[in-house]
């Protein structure tokens, strides 16, 4: 593409050069630079793109995006920008021929619950025949293509290229979860969106956002600024959060609002949790219709509202609706069972916030009998205010805690736990464990267990790895419960 023709859209500061070149690609990691490439100097929170504009040049790079001059290059052409991250957004979109201008693209944001209404919506689009693509926490995936996710929302370059892919395979539809990183960094900047979906807002991130406004602020993005550029778009609000009701007023597009506290345009009433999942009677603005899921949890019928908000804007009948509710067993790593062939539950979940852990403890309380036994740990480097509040509400509500390691990453892991166990101390419930080793804790906890019980495995969910200063060692949460769940039915039939 001619490099006039890619930067049409971007606010430029200044340009030295030419720009008849023709740019066969673009890249905004120097190692991924290749010849006629146009390189996009981004200032990162750890990182200076600026820095390794010379080996970018090296591997071919003939034309340079970037916020600050720098010393001209004969034969590179040099264009200053205010953003560099707004311009690789936008080029990134012209260079893949505005992909997302050519589905339906539904854009998920909120602390809690993105997943969960992606994998129902993702179930029901395919329920009415509808070739559906998602990008999510656990992966990227289209008709048979599955890619590993490295963030919720992939950089803007990477989104236009999936979403090409996507558009080329036959896609029509595409579900996003839109983080609150991709938001403030600007990754879906070039994205037109027909549906965004807000879930609610609890605390999380603070490292990086340092405070909820701001935190926020962020989400509100989608609403205000990105649903914009197609005609008629909506926005399906969660009334029932403070920020939902706040949101919705400001919101410039078509609204459509659920919840079940607030009778909105969706709501749910004849909640019934039980050990087999929800039941309940959705009221639309097109009918009610009864809904038997194998999810767990209030937590699940609001996800079930929010996908059942996109769908109505979409007029899809409710009976296909009904129908993609209903056959979506599970979502990896929230609240998923581990197995029903014992006499204790164990659930993973992915909950690693004070909000999420309460609301998933509640959830299991609904429908649980016996004892509940939490197993959970805080990642390093991350919030740290969060590891107290954690322990309390574990401490709060379940009835024996075991505290132990998530991904400590750099930090010391004992310095998590022990931060963790201060809000336990605080509350005065002794009724805990300390085991850093997250193998031996599971094992622990399970072993507790008696018939009737609930083990909740909470803050890694899907994941399969964990992470130790600079180490990735495999360790999949579901995978050591199975285990486990299994010697102890050895043993139970061994009468030990």
């Amino acid at each position: 593409m001619i490099l006039k023709e890619l930067i049409q859209d971007i606010n430029v500061t200044s340009i030295s050069g030419d720009t008849s070149i023709d740019i066969k690609s673009v890249a905004y990691h120097s190692e991924n630079v290749v010849k006629d490439c146009l390189f996009v100097a981004i200032t990162g929170l750890r990182l200076d793109g600026h820095d390794f504009v010379d080996g970018a040049i090296k591997r071919g790079a003939r034309a340079l995006i970037l916020e600050k001059p720098i010393r001209k290059v004969e034969n590179v052409c040099h264009i200053v920008v205010r953003d560099s991250r707004v311009a690789l957004a936008k080029l990134s979109s012209r260079f893949y021929h505005h992909p997302s201008q050519e589905v339906k693209l539904i854009g998920i944001t909120g602390t809690n619950g993105k997943t969960t209404t992606a994998y129902l919506l993702e179930s029901i689009f395919k329920n009415a025949g509808i070739k559906v693509g998602m990008i999510s926490t656990i992966n990227y995936r289209y008709m048979k293509n599955i890619l590993k996710a490295g963030h919720t929302t992939p950089e803007s370059l990477e989104l236009q290229k999936i979403l090409r892919d996507m558009v080329d395979s036959g896609v029509s539809h595409v579900v996003i979860e839109v983080s609150s990183h991709a938001l403030d960094l600007r990754r879906v900047d070039g994205c037109s969106f027909d549906i965004g979906v807000f879930t609610n807002l609890s605390r999380d991130h603070l490292d990086y956002h340092q405070d909820m406004a701001s935190y926020y602020r962020s989400k509100e993005r989608l609403f205000t600024d990105l649903l914009q550029h197609k005609k008629g778009p909506w926005a399906v609000i969660n009334d029932d959060d403070p920020r939902g009701e706040i949101l919705k007023n400001m919101a410039n597009v078509n609204v459509l609002t659920f919840g079940i506290n607030v009778k909105g345009d969706i709501w749910a009433g004849g909640f019934s949790p039980s050990p087999k999942g929800i039941s309940a009677k959705i009221h639309t603005p097109y009918g009610p219709f009864m809904v038997e899921s194998a999810l767990y949890g209030k937590i699940n019928l609001y996800n079930i509202l929010a996908a059942t908000g996109v769908c109505v804007c979409f007029g899809i009948p409710l009976d296909i609706v009904k129908g993609g509710i209903e056959s979506l067993s599970y979502v990896p790593g929230r609240l998923q069972k581990v197995s029903s062939n014992h006499d204790i539950r164990v659930f993973v979940d992915y909950a690693h916030t004070d909000d999420a852990l309460k609301r998933v403890l509640l959830s299991i309380k609904e429908v649980g009998q016996g004892r509940i036994i939490c197993v959970f740990g805080c990642g390093g480097d991350r919030d740290p205010g969060k590891r107290p509040l954690m322990g309390q509400i574990s401490g709060k509500l379940s009835d024996f805690t075991i505290i132990t390691s998530d991904n400590p990453r750099t930090e010391d892991p004992y310095k998590i736990i022990g931060e963790i166990e201060k809000g336990i101390k605080q509350i005065q419930v002794d009724k805990y464990a300390v085991i850093p080793d997250r193998g031996e804790a599971i094992q622990y906890a399970i072993d507790l267990a008696r018939p009737g019980d609930t083990v909740l495995i909470a803050g890694k969910g899907h994941e399969t790895y964990q992470i130790l200063r600079d180490e990735t060692r495999p360790f999949d949460d579901l995978m050591v419960a199975k285990e486990v769940l299994d010697s102890r039915k050895v043993r139970s039939r061994n009468g030990k």
